[in-house]
C-alpha cells in the first residue's frame, strides 16, 4: 500500500540496505502530529494538503532521520524542511541570551536565504517569542551581530557571512542539532565548499541532517556520505529534467539583432495583453554579463515596458526593491543575469527568454525552471547562434526525448559541466576547420576523426517549436 501511494505522488525513496526502513508518506497535515500553533499557521496560509516530497521528507524529518532531497523547481521543498524545523526546536530547552542557534540553515544566495527566512515566520508566526534571524553578505553587520547575541531559534544563513560571525565570537554551534544544506549543488559550485566543511565537521555529535540539491553530482554524493548518517534518499519526479509543462521555442538569431527582436517579441506581447485587457505576464529575460543586464532594462523602459535589472552588481537594497517589484507586479519584466535562475521562487512567471543561452545544459534547465512552477503552464523562449550550437544541440534532444516520454537525463555537476564545455570548445574547433576546409580546398586540411561525430548539418527553419517536427533537420 505504502508503495502504491509513492508510486501515485512520483516518489521514489531509497536507503542503505542496512539502515532501517523509511518512514510512509503521510497525505495529511493533521495526520503529522504537528504542534498546534504550526497547524494554525498552515491553515492561515490555506495549505490544504502536502505536497509530494512534503507528503514524503516530512514524516522522515519528524522522525529525526537524515535526508538527501532531491525535488523538481517549485515542488514546496522549502516547507519541507521549515515546518519539521520549527516543531524540532520546539521540543528543545528554550534558548537564552548568549546562546547559539537550535538550527541552522545554509543557502548559496541572499534572495534564496530570504525566500527561506520567510517561509519560518509564516509558519512560526503564532508562536511568542520565536525568533529567526536571517545573516547574509550585502547588509549591516552590526544588527546582525546584535540579533545573533541576543538569542535566536533559527539562522538562516550564506556560508561566508555565518563563518564570519563564526570567528567574530557573535554566534557558535553548540546547540545546534537541525542543519539543513538548501540547493547545495549551487553552494559547492559557487566555491562555498570550505565554509560548508568548516560548519559540519564542528557540529555536536548529535545533530540531524537536511541535505537538498536540484541534482547529484558525484561531489554533493561524496558530501553527503561524509556527513549525513543512514540518510533517507527522497526523489520527487524526474529531477533536473527540463520541465515536461514548459513549452521549448529555439530562435535563431543574429547576435547584433538579439536585442531589436526582443524588443519586438515584448510590445507584441504587451500589446495583446493590453488588447484582452490583462497586464504583460511575469517575464524573466536571462543575459550573460551584468552590463548587458543594465543595457537591456534601459532599452526596455525606453519601449514604455516596465522593466528592471537584477544582477550582483547592484546593492542589497537595489536587489531587494527589484524583486519586490516584480513580485507585486508594478514591474512585469525581471532582466537577470545567473544569480535569479536557481532558488528564485516567484509565483506566476509566464515566460522564461534567454537573450543568451548559459553555457551548460545544467544552467539552461535551471533558468527555464523559473516558470511552469507548481503544476502551471509556461513559456521558454532562447534565442541562439552559431556559437551555441552545441548546447541547442542538447535541448533539441532534451525536448524530444520528453515528447516521447523517455526520460531526460543529463550529468550534473563541476566536472560534468567542465566536460561539456571542453567538448563545446571541440566542437568549434571542428566547425573553424570545417570552413577553413570549405575555403581552402579539400586537400588543405585533414579534420580529426574524433571531431567530425560534433557537426551537426545545417539547419533549414530557423525558428523551432517543443511541437514542431524539425528536429531532424
Amino acid at each position: 500500500m505504502i508503495e502504491e501511494v509513492r508510486l501515485r505522488l512520483n516518489v521514489d525513496v531509497t536507503v542503505a540496505s542496512d539502515s532501517p526502513p523509511p518512514p510512509a508518506p503521510i497525505e495529511s497535515f493533521t495526520d503529522m502530529c504537528l504542534h498546534t500553533s504550526i497547524m494554525k499557521d498552515i491553515a492561515f496560509h490555506e495549505y490544504t494538503r502536502p505536497t509530494s516530497i512534503q507528503a514524503q521528507a516530512m514524516p522522515v524529518a519528524l522522525n529525526g532521520r537524515d535526508l538527501l532531497g532531491c525535488a523538481e523547481t517549485g515542488s514546496g521543498k522549502t516547507a519541507a524542511f521549515t515546518i519539521p524545523m520549527i516543531q524540532h526546536c520546539l521540543a528543545q530547552p528554550p534558548i537564552r541570551r548568549g546562546d547559539g542557534p537550535l538550527a541552522l540553515v545554509l543557502a548559496p544566495t541572499r534572495e534564496l536565504a530570504q525566500q527561506i527566512e520567510k517561509e519560518v515566520k509564516a509558519f512560526s508566526r503564532s508562536l511568542e517569542s520565536f525568533r529567526t534571524a536571517i545573516v547574509v553578505g550585502g547588509t549591516n553587520m552590526a544588527e546582525q551581530r546584535s540579533e545573533l547575541r541576543a538569542g535566536v531559534n533559527i539562522v538562516v544563513a550564506t556560508p561566508g557571512r555565518f563563518i564570519d560571525h563564526l570567528q567574530q565570537g557573535n554566534t557558535s554551534l553548540s546547540r545546534i542539532s537541525f542543519v539543513v544544506l538548501d540547493e547545495a549543488d549551487r553552494m559547492l559550485d559557487m566555491g562555498f565548499e570550505p565554509q560548508i566543511r568548516e560548519v559540519m565537521r564542528n557540529l555536536p555529535i548529535k545533530h540531524q541532517t537536511l541535505l537538498f540539491s536540484a541534482t547529484m553530482p558525484v561531489e554533493i554524493e561524496a558530501l553527503a556520505q561524509e556527513y549525513l548518517t543512514n540518510p533517507v534518499q527522497v526523489k520527487v519526479g524526474k529531477v533536473s529534467s527540463p520541465t515536461a509543462n514548459v513549452s521549448q521555442i529555439l530562435e535563431k538569431v543574429a547576435e547584433n539583432e538579439k536585442i531589436d527582436r526582443l524588443l519586438a517579441l515584448l510590445v507584441e506581447e504587451a500589446a495583446q495583453a493590453d488588447r484582452s485587457g490583462h497586464p504583460l505576464p511575469l517575464t524573466i529575460v536571462f543575459v550573460e554579463r551584468k552590463t548587458r543586464c543594465d543595457e537591456v532594462a534601459e532599452a526596455l523602459v525606453a519601449q514604455g515596458l516596465h522593466a528592471v535589472a537584477l544582477h550582483g552588481g547592484r546593492s542589497q537594497s537595489e536587489r531587494e526593491a527589484a524583486l519586490r517589484d516584480f513580485r507585486n507586479g508594478s514591474t512585469n519584466i525581471l532582466v537577470a543575469t545567473d544569480v535569479a535562475s536557481r532558488g528564485l521562487d516567484v509565483t506566476g512567471v509566464a515566460h522564461v527568454i534567454n537573450l543568451d543561452l548559459p553555457k551548460t545544459m545544467e544552467d539552461y534547465v535551471h533558468r527555464i525552471g523559473r516558470t511552469g512552477r507548481a503544476g502551471s503552464t509556461g513559456q521558454a523562449t532562447s534565442f541562439y547562434t552559431d556559437r551555441d550550437m552545441f548546447l541547442v544541440a542538447h535541448i533539441r534532444k532534451a525536448i524530444t526525448d520528453a515528447e516521447s516520454g523517455n526520460s531526460v537525463a543529463f550529468a550534473t555537476g563541476k566536472v560534468a559541466r567542465r566536460k561539456e564545455r571542453e567538448a563545446a570548445a571541440a566542437q568549434k574547433e571542428a566547425r573553424v576547420a570545417l570552413s577553413k576546409l570549405s575555403l581552402t580546398g579539400p586537400t588543405s586540411i585533414n579534420i580529426e576523426d574524433k571531431y567530425k561525430y560534433m557537426l551537426a548539418p545545417p539547419t533549414s527553419t530557423r525558428k523551432e517549436g517543443a511541437a514542431d517536427d524539425a528536429w531532424d533537420d
